[in-house]
């Protein structure tokens, strides 16, 4: 039943899966899955799709994906249909080419491969796959996680297919991912007309010394596996366009991304003390996306490279940059994670396309590592 990982990838791409939406693209996998003897549970929440996928049993190896894609923007943009993939000059252009159907389809050739190869590995082959990874991700990977530590089930060893490299596969993986926090701080004055200040009071006067003092504030130095802790403005805003009226409350934003050197309750703390050394009136609420989580060098780090260097002679990087992903809600179960996928150079934006001879290459590195850690253990 080997099927073409182009293929493969092209109807993957057809679909118009705009995230959380699905659109289908799990009915194909699971269809595959199925053909392969794996055992299939869905996990469907709200409009997102999920599915767990798993053959065997023990110690359990994991390929965490996603099936949406974000907007592809203004079709008139791009050369061709971003729902209609074409092959140009070696590369095969279309929305989530990179991000992730390539990855995807990599995933399900290599473990065809693999099964054929090894009908009776030691271990458990799995899959995670959710529809909710490019946007809100409160349905996805979250909640599968959540199914699965309620049954007493375990990721030991799981491969996240991001597009984790940067010029050629396998050049850099992620072995852990920063936490994000946000805090949104609303802070009070008095509206007022704008020619009569001294009868009001402008909270964007005074709240501008105060937001440099938070914005200046020093978290961490890093460490070894992370860089400094940092925090920025996303989004800031007071009144209504009226150039005669002070406003009476100014809105702020705030970002924290952070390793595992300071906890989030550390940053809250020093975030409300400016606050309170400032003697304003103000609220704060909180919301944390994801937590840090790192992964040492270990047997999937180790495993991982030696397929990388088999495949593509290239000596990986470590790497705990970029933004948050799915492999802080598997972190909850002690899972080894280590992202691996296709080059992120055209990720999200006009013309997202992979190289024809990646998807091979990323699919043979995937059926590598299935074998050093299900059958060659050492």
């Amino acid at each position: 039943m080997i099927s073409s990982i182009v293929e493969l990838t092209k109807k993957l791409i057809r679909i118009p899966s705009i995230s959380p939406q699905d659109l289908g693209c799990q009915d194909i996998m699971i269809d595959f899955f199925r053909n392969l003897d794996f055992k299939v549970t869905r996990v469907n929440v709200n409009n997102t799709k999920n599915f767990w996928a798993t053959r065997g049993s023990g110690k359990t190896l994991a390929f965490a994906g996603h099936t949406d894609v974000v907007s592809p923007g203004e079709y008139s943009q791009w050369t061709n249909n971003p729902f209609d993939p074409v092959i140009n000059h070696g590369f095969l252009f279309g929305r989530g080419a990179s991000d992730m159907k390539g990855a995807l389809a990599a995933m399900m050739i290599a473990s065809e491969r693999f099964i054929k190869k090894f009908p009776l590995y030691q271990g458990r082959l799995a899959f995670l796959i959710t529809s909710d990874e490019e946007s809100s991700a409160l349905d996805g990977t979250k909640k599968v996680v959540d199914y699965l530590i309620s049954k007493n089930d375990k990721i030991d060893y799981c491969i996240v297919g991001e597009p984790s490299s940067n010029v050629t596969i396998g050049d850099t993986i992620k072995n852990g991912r920063r936490g994000s926090i946000t805090a949104n701080l609303k802070i009070y004055g008095i509206q007022g007309h704008i020619a009569y200040p001294q009868l009001a009071d402008n909270p964007i006067h005074k709240s501008l010394p105060i937001i440099l003092k938070l914005l200046s504030v020093k978290l961490d130095h890093g460490d070894h596996f992370f860089s400094p802790s940092i925090v920025n403005i996303s989004n800031i805003h007071s009144g209504e366009g009226s150039n005669n009226v002070i406003p009476g409350s100014l809105f702020v934003q705030f970002n924290f991304r952070f390793g595992i050197s300071i906890s989030e309750n550390e940053i809250k703390s020093r975030f409300v003390k400016i606050l309170k050394d400032s003697n304003i009136n103000y609220s704060l609420e909180w919301y944390i996306s994801g937590k840090p989580f790192l992964t040492k060098n270990g047997l999937l780090i180790n495993k991982t490279i030696q397929s990388i260097k088999e495949f593509n002679d290239v000596q990986p990087i470590l790497s705990t940059d970029g933004g948050t992903s799915d492999g802080r809600f598997i972190a909850l179960m002690k899972s080894e994670i280590v992202e691996l996928g296709l080059t992120n150079n055209s990720i999200h934006k006009i013309n997202e396309c992979v190289k024809v001879s990646d998807l091979k290459k990323l699919s043979l590195i995937y059926e590598s590592i299935m074998k050093n850690l299900l059958v060659n253990i050492s």
